[in-house]
């Protein structure tokens, strides 16, 4: 070889090993910024707080209970709470006078006696102080959430919120101070993770069928454009959210229970980053359009900012990763999709169906129906095997509701730790916001905060329950 020859390799290999240098040093500001960011994103906890990961609140023998909101969803708890053993109903808010007393009427059949406030925005802050509640179940607008439950845990109740917890990292950041603060729970009442499918497929999971996990798909498609035609409904405010925010307002869903296959924040993994797009927004404002039977002009008026449909891509610090959708748009069937892969196959919903090795009798091909049946019989959740037929009988989503409510009144009674955890959920939440400022910047990733301030490599992965 020449020494022009010598000379040349060895500017190319100084050239490559100076490439390899740059990317690994690239590599590591990547982590680096990663790193502060998460920093930057989580708040030192106080000393006098709590961390409430595996949090376990003194047994109650009867939990007094009020209820803040009685509409679609709130009636629907109110009943179902009433009937559940252990039970006092002591409160009842709601500003409109014959949703609150409907209410009353319908719990008053088990023989509870609330006392019933309505027609004053501040009722419920009556309620509190008065009826003196051991858990505060909210079923609310978005906007009201963080306030309500932050005053029910200082006020001395465990607060229970509906979906999402709350609309801002800040508010997220609020209730888990709150409730580190003063010793209370505070559980986003995510009920799909108590579905039969989605317990059956945490059990195969836990069980080990699916081997290392790789991959989720979690959505919320539902065609609900027609809620700005139901008057004084849940479209009747939810319309302007999806007209002023544009990313993946209602996540969870299909989140929660994808998460907590993976263990997410429950010592295995957590959330890293995320990054969003959304489609063209045109489907809510060419129904408003075309629409009839509007309860408002104000909808036929609205310049819709939201995407129809919004695709993300979270990436969990172990890098598996997991697609969320949301879509309350587009006229099609309802899914969840509910998805999880592994390195021995998949468990799919929407339809129910299973690929897994040495289970399946062809992995290139779906067990469905009546294979998949004989497949979920073996492996059935404990807790639906022990109360799926009663939540069935009284309903809810199929008997998913009545079956989340049972198991926070039952953790509460017996001294157990909650299914669900405040910190999963303001992370299932905090899709929404990161979301949004993701489609904002064009798709650029946006790191999770902590919410557990690095105590999520301490908590217990959640159990299977008997």
């Amino acid at each position: 070889m020449t020494s022009s020859n010598n000379a040349t390799r060895r500017g190319f290999l100084q050239t490559l090993s100076g490439l390899t240098a740059g990317l690994a040093s690239l590599t590591s500001l990547q982590a680096a910024a990663q790193s502060k960011a998460q920093k930057t994103n989580t708040a030192q906890r106080p000393r006098q707080a709590k961390y409430m990961g595996d949090f376990v609140a003194p047994k109650l023998d009867k939990v007094k209970v009020a209820i803040i909101g009685v509409g679609a969803r709130g009636s629907g708890h109110a009943s179902q709470l009433a009937a559940i053993d252990g039970v006092q109903f002591v409160g009842i808010a709601d500003v409109v006078e014959a949703r609150a007393k409907k209410s009353e009427a319908a719990v008053a059949k088990f023989g509870h006696t609330p006392k019933v406030y309505f027609g004053d925005d501040n009722g419920w802050r009556t309620m509190l102080t008065e009826t003196k509640p051991d858990a505060v179940f909210i079923n609310t607008p978005w906007s009201l959430h963080a306030p309500m439950a932050i005053a029910s845990m200082q006020a001395g109740a465990h607060a229970f919120v509906e979906v999402p917890i709350a609309t801002t990292l800040k508010e997220m950041w609020d209730i888990v101070d709150a409730s580190e603060a003063t010793g209370r729970h505070c559980m986003m009442m995510e009920n799909v993770n108590y579905g039969r499918e989605e317990l059956l497929y945490l059990n195969m999971v836990r069980q080990g069928v699916l081997g290392d996990l790789l991959h989720g798909e979690a959505s919320y498609i539902h065609a609900l454009r027609f809620q700005m035609e139901n008057g004084d409904s849940t479209g009747s405010w939810r319309t302007f959210e999806y007209a002023k925010r544009n990313g993946n307002l209602y996540p969870t869903h299909g989140l929660g229970p994808v998460a907590q296959y993976m263990n997410l924040a429950r010592s295995e993994d957590t959330f890293g980053r995320i990054s969003s797009f959304s489609s063209p927004a045109k489907g809510r404002a060419a129904y408003a359009k075309k629409s009839t039977k509007l309860t408002s002009e104000k909808f036929r008026e609205l310049d819709f900012k939201g995407g129809d449909l919004n695709t993300s891509i979270i990436k969990t610090t172990l890098g598996r990763t997991i697609m969320v959708q949301w879509d309350e748009t587009t006229p099609r069937p309802y899914s969840r999709h509910n998805t999880i892969w592994g390195v021995n196959g998949v468990l799919a919903g929407f339809p129910n169906r299973i690929s897994v090795e040495g289970i399946t009798s062809n992995y290139h091909k779906w067990a469905e129906g009546k294979e998949w049946e004989a497949i979920a019989q073996k492996y059935e959740h404990p807790l639906y095997v022990r109360l799926g037929e009663l939540a069935t009988k009284m309903g809810g989503h199929g008997g998913m509701d009545f079956l989340m409510l049972y198991r926070i009144i039952e953790c509460l009674r017996k001294g157990e730790a909650l299914d669900q955890n405040v910190y999963e959920g303001c992370f299932w939440s905090a899709v929404g916001p990161l979301s949004e400022k993701s489609v904002a910047e064009d798709g650029n990733s946006q790191v999770f905060p902590d919410f557990t301030r690095g105590d999520w490599k301490t908590t217990n992965p959640l159990k299977i329950i008997a």
